[in-house]
């Protein structure tokens, strides 16, 4: 018998034991009372229950047990008392050991026995404690407090119960109760919603308070009976939902359902007045009529006047310009038309709170711009010299064409615009008094118009002088085996290029070469030096009927082998930007390079050499020279090399030649350019 009570007592603990899987704390009683006094000090205690005390009673052998606990429909947070005395019908005992298990849920607080050991579903208390049948002490009471954690489950009987150690004699009773039972937290629902008026379409935000929910809680929104949506609480126990009420009068409320943990709660009706939008009307002002290219406002006037929106404009049926915003009851869009008659109309796009409309349309009708014409010609030209012609439009039109005339007949074939401005190279034929004039087409939103005549004058050539002068242009260094251009330019006494003729290029004196036709003054002979030396050249012009024959001067070419690496240059060149026919003008060139830099430049019209040579002076070369004929001259200058530097072309520089009449002279201070 004492055998079995002792398996039995190591049952019990091996039970007790087993219980407590998870990582299990002991506390001593100092322990236990600063544990209790930080909890006491820094949580919620609601204290003793009284209202739902319950007691069970019951014997184990000669031992009697009356378990009583303070509360047994407790909420969370709430401390429990549980109270178990123990007493003797038989022989004198002495208790070593009480236990008391409870739910994992419930948080030891206190006993009134010292170093309780606490385990995650039982608290254990061990000394030495004596029960008398008759005498005293005849009972032993142990106590234990516990707080309720919201971990334990809600409307589910908890069981608890107790175990002893008497002697060899041990039992547990871990179920005996009573059962305590966690109520459900309690719950509060507010529902804040717009007091104010509101209009269909406009979306209202709901918004829930929950007190005693949890994050992720649901909460659901009603209109009347009917639920519109539902959201959830965050963390600060809010949840909101975004709505757009239907007109009326509506009854708005937030239901908060039961969960696991806490109870539905409502919050009080609220009623949303929502109105329907306000009805407007549109009408559209447009003037009667229009120029094509001459912007008009087009305005509409809204009713009532504090309608707010905007207003599409639409020309025939189609769109014109964005959208124009409605500001005191009006919108206004400038416009410009082309030529034709226009059904003008306006659409109200309502915003919050107002219906859309459209206006009735109105018609404008537009004319054609008219234009005027103007042509710019020279007082005075020659026969055979070309000279320009311009015409302007005004105002600028979009496109068109201007067709010249000499009189009835046509000059060339139209000339497109450009910025209201048509430009042709012309050259008169026939001399006497030309009437110049000029026809623009018109376009779409420009009339057509003439412009008045402009008289020119047109005069036979003055024949030019019959001496010449010759102009040798060759480089300052060549290399063998490599082509260069030998260049010649054949001048009149009047400075004037002469035509016709040949001239023969001479290196010591003996010809180099066949005879070079002068073409527009000017003759070019490619020539390829096989011997390293310096090159004596000269050139003979052999005169024509009208011009006697002339020789050039001697330049010299210091012909060198190629080097293996030349150095590479630059050239700059500088112009005027405008200068007078006949006057001279000075043209500027710059050679840069990493090594010094020795050579020749060739100034070019065109392709057509102006004068010779010269010699670069410190990297630097200037020509003095006047140009006879007008118009745009596009010069370049060429760097001719030299022994161990590449030779290099400048950009191409634009000079304009304009004339004068005798009795005004040149001009003075033109702008030069670079």
């Amino acid at each position: 018998m004492r055998q079995e009570i002792s398996k039995a007592a190591t049952a019990r603990e091996g039970r007790a034991i087993g219980m407590t899987g998870r990582t299990s704390r002991r506390l001593t009683a100092g322990a236990a009372v600063a544990a209790l006094s930080a909890t006491l000090l820094g949580g919620f205690s609601p204290g003793v229950a009284s209202a739902a005390s319950e007691t069970v009673s019951w014997s184990d052998a000669s031992t009697h047990f009356t378990r009583t606990i303070s509360d047994t429909t407790a909420s969370v947070g709430q401390i429990i008392e549980v109270k178990t005395k123990i007493e003797r019908t038989g022989s004198v005992v002495t208790l070593s050991e009480v236990t008391d298990f409870r739910p994992a849920c419930w948080e030891f607080v206190s006993s009134n026995r010292s170093n309780p050991i606490v385990e995650e579903t039982y608290t254990r208390v061990r000394g030495s404690w004596t029960v008398w049948p008759n005498l005293s002490p005849n009972s032993q009471t142990f106590t234990f407090e516990y707080r309720v954690t919201a971990e334990c489950e809600r409307d589910t009987p908890l069981d608890n119960g107790m175990g002893y150690v008497i002697g060899i004699r041990a039992n547990d009773f871990q179920t005996k109760g009573p059962a305590v039972t966690v109520a459900k937290d309690t719950t509060t629902t507010s529902l804040s919603a717009t007091t104010d008026p509101v209009v269909v379409g406009q979306v209202v935000t709901l918004t829930a308070t929950v007190t005693g929910g949890a994050q992720g809680d649901p909460v659901d929104f009603y209109d009347g009976d009917t639920r519109i949506g539902s959201s959830e609480l965050d963390a600060s126990g809010v949840a909101t939902y975004d709505w757009a009420p239907p007109p009326g009068a509506r009854s708005v409320q937030a239901k908060f359902p039961s969960t696991a943990t806490a109870k539905s709660s409502e919050s009080a009706v609220q009623t949303v007045q929502v109105n329907e939008p306000v009805s407007t009307g549109v009408v559209v002002s447009v003037p009667g009529t229009a120029v094509a290219g001459e912007a008009v406002d087009l305005t509409v006037q809204l009713s009532p006047t504090d309608a707010q929106g905007t207003v599409q404009f639409a020309d025939n049926g189609a769109p014109i310009g964005d959208r124009v915003e409605v500001v005191n009851g009006a919108a206004t869009l400038p416009y410009t038309f082309t030529a034709g008659q226009h059904s003008i109309t306006a659409e109200f796009f309502g915003g919050l709170g107002f219906t859309n409309s459209t206006a009735a349309p109105q018609t404008v009708v537009v004319t054609d711009a008219e234009t005027t014409a103007a042509v710019t010609a020279p007082q005075a030209a020659r026969t055979g010299d070309p000279v320009t012609l311009s015409a302007s439009i005004s105002p600028t039109p979009t496109g068109g064409t201007v067709q010249f005339k000499d009189g009835l007949a046509n000059i060339g074939a139209p000339v497109e615009l450009t910025d209201g401005t048509a430009i042709l190279e012309h050259t008169f034929t026939s001399v006497g008094s030309h009437e110049i004039t000029a026809y623009y087409s018109g376009t779409a939103g420009f009339a057509p118009s003439t412009a008045p005549a402009q008289s020119v004058s047109v005069t036979d050539p003055v024949v030019a002088p019959r001496d010449t002068v010759t102009l040798l242009s060759v480089p300052g260094e060549a290399k063998t085996d490599e082509v260069v251009d030998l260049w010649v330019t054949v001048l009149d006494a009047a400075g004037e290029p002469v035509e016709g003729g040949t001239v023969q290029f001479l290196t010591a004196g003996q010809d180099l070469g066949d005879p070079v036709a002068v073409s527009d003054g000017v003759a070019r002979l490619p020539h390829t030096f096989t011997e390293v030396g310096t090159h004596a050249i000269s050139a003979v012009f052999s005169g024509t009927e009208a011009h006697d024959g002339s020789t050039t001067v001697t330049r010299h070419v210091n012909v060198s082998r190629p080097t293996v690496v030349d150095v590479d240059t630059a050239t700059a060149l500088t112009v005027p930007a405008s200068a007078v026919a006949d006057d001279t003008v000075t043209l500027w060139a710059s050679v840069v390079s990493s090594v010094p830099v020795e050579g020749t430049i060739q100034f070019f019209d065109g392709e057509t050499p102006i004068g010779e040579t010269v010699d670069l002076v410190d990297g630097t070369a200037t020509l003095d020279y006047a140009f006879s004929t007008t118009g745009a001259h596009s010069i370049t200058a060429v760097y001719s090399g030299a022994e161990g530097l590449k030779g290099s072309t400048s950009e191409p520089r634009t000079l304009d030649v304009v004339s004068v009449d005798s009795g005004t002279g040149s001009l003075a201070g033109l702008p030069f350019g670079s």
